[in-house]
This record gives C-alpha cells, structure tokens and sequence, in this order.
C-alpha cells in the first residue's frame, strides 16, 4: 500500500518557546519519561511551551505490543522506588494546575503497577495540594478490585483509550475481547464514583457506522469525557495511516457524540487523550454548574 502523504493541517511548528526547553532540561534533570516523547506526540512542542506535559510513570517499556504505538515494548525493569516523588516534584516545579499521569502497561506487575499510580497521586497532593489529577490507566487486567484502589486515591479523572472500534482490534495486535474488557473498566470506573474520559485514533480503515457505534458503546458504559484524534505513523514498524480526516470531519464527529450524550469532546486532526486535559474538565465542571 502507498503511503499517504501527510495533509498541510497535521503540520507542526519546532520548539522555540523558553519553556520548551525548562520543560526538556526538568524531565532529564528528574530522570522522568513522558508519553510525549516515547509516543513520539505532534504536540510536544506546543504543550511543553505551555509548560505542561503528560508523565509516564513505571518506566518506558511496555509488556504489550500495539501496532500503532511507539512506546518500546519487551521486558520492563523493576520501577523506580522514588519515582512518584521525583514526578510530584516535577509539578510543583512547574506549578502545574492540572497534571496527567499515564503508564505503560505492566502484565508483569500483580497489581499492573496501580500501587505506584496511588504513589504518584498522593506525592502530588502533599507538595501540590491544588493542582487536579487526571490517570490514564491501562485495563488492569479487567481487575476491578485493583482499579477501585486507584479510584479510591481520588484523581479527578479516570481515563483509559478505548483507541480504535472493536473490529480492528486484532489489526493492531489486541485480542478482540479486550475491546469489552476496556468497556468493562470505564462502566465498573463510573459505578465506583470517578469520572470516566476515553479515546478514539481514526485513519486505520474504520468506517463512520463503526466509529459512532463506539461512541455508543462508550456512553452505555457512563463514559462523559471523550478525545478524538488522528492516527499518526510513529515509525516504519507501526500500521500505516489509511485515511487522513479533514478537520471538518472531526468537527462534525464531535457534534455527533455530543448529540449522543457525552459531556464534553474534544476533537481534532491533532487532538491527543491528554492535549488540552484540563480544558475539557473544566468544560465538563461549567456544564454541572449551570446544570444545578
């Protein structure tokens, strides 16, 4: 298959921004990864200018191996004992308002690492009292019993992607049954109290009567937050991009999941699970005010 060449919307400006730089030299300063660089995002450059950035936490290597991710995959080291503090430290150094934690996926762990997300979380708010936490965790292995632990710890939010309709989940190398599993985590997340966010990539080969039958998918599940993003090719070894959305499209996506009940959407060519994260919480916060 030829290789789509990339449309003059996805284009992206270099780093020139002083924070930029603050943001690069904090993060090597603290030995810290970020999902920014190990999944090679389109938005570093504007959200670390903006000094924000969405911390990896349990290492940089995955025990899954997702055809379109470019987070490196194999067997991970024992994480770092001191890892939620040097992340807690880095958002106080940054007084960030709003922070995203995310992981790799550890299978090799017990608990899939949701001790060190309960870590994170607590770190945070003992030199950062008042700065939000959003997690985006991986399934957990379908273990509800771990993911109310991290519930429990009272991040604002409680994200885990979706990425792509169910039927190409074998396509990028998840069983098919994970796609319920994932379903599963967001509908017991939102019976235990947290507020629920997902996301979607299009561009490999999903119709639109798959992508709204997601949608609803997601909304049976009590999921308000949703992300929709353009997939991008990290690298030669991920799938290729098979369609590239106009940014009309989006827009028009979004009105049909907004039109199916969720609380607030983000979507656009660019848009990413953590891009403008506390932007869409604090949609979603004006909403339940003017609500009540």
């Amino acid at each position: 298959m030829q290789t789509l060449n990339k449309p003059s919307w996805l284009k992206v400006k270099l780093p020139t921004h002083s924070n930029f730089f603050y943001v690069s030299s904090l993060i090597e300063k603290k030995n810290l990864h970020t999902i920014c660089q190990s999944a090679k995002c389109p938005n570093a450059s504007e959200c670390w200018s903006q000094k924000t950035a969405t911390f990896l936490i349990l290492g940089d290597t995955c025990t899954r191996d997702c055809g379109f991710c470019a987070v490196k995959s194999g067997s991970p080291h024992s994480p770092a004992l001191d890892e939620a503090e040097r992340v807690a430290e880095s958002v106080a150094d940054m007084d960030l308002r709003y922070a995203v934690i995310t992981s790799v996926t550890r299978d090799d762990l017990p608990d899939g690492g949701a001790s060190l997300f309960i870590e994170t979380i607590a770190a945070i708010r003992k030199v950062s009292p008042q700065t939000k936490i959003e997690v985006l965790v991986p399934d957990f292995g379908g273990n509800v019993d771990i993911l109310a632990s991290v519930i429990a710890a009272g991040p604002e939010v409680l994200n885990h992607n979706l990425e792509v309709p169910e039927t190409l989940y074998p396509k990028i190398n998840r069983p098919l049954e994970n796609y319920r599993r994932s379903i599963k985590v967001l509908q017991d997340a939102k019976k235990l109290g947290a507020v629920t966010k997902s996301g979607l990539m299009l561009g490999l080969g999903e119709s639109e009567e798959e992508i709204i039958r997601t949608f609803q998918d997601l909304r049976n599940s009590g999921c308000g937050l949703l992300t929709i993003g353009q997939y991008l090719q990290p690298s030669r070894n991920n799938l290729r991009v098979e369609r590239y959305y106009t940014p009309a499209e989006f827009t028009r996506f979004k009105a049909i999941a907004i039109e199916i009940g969720f609380e607030a959407v983000e979507s656009g060519p660019l848009i990413r699970s953590s891009y403008h994260a506390h932007q869409l919480y604090d949609t979603l916060r004006k909403e339940h005010v003017l609500a009540n």
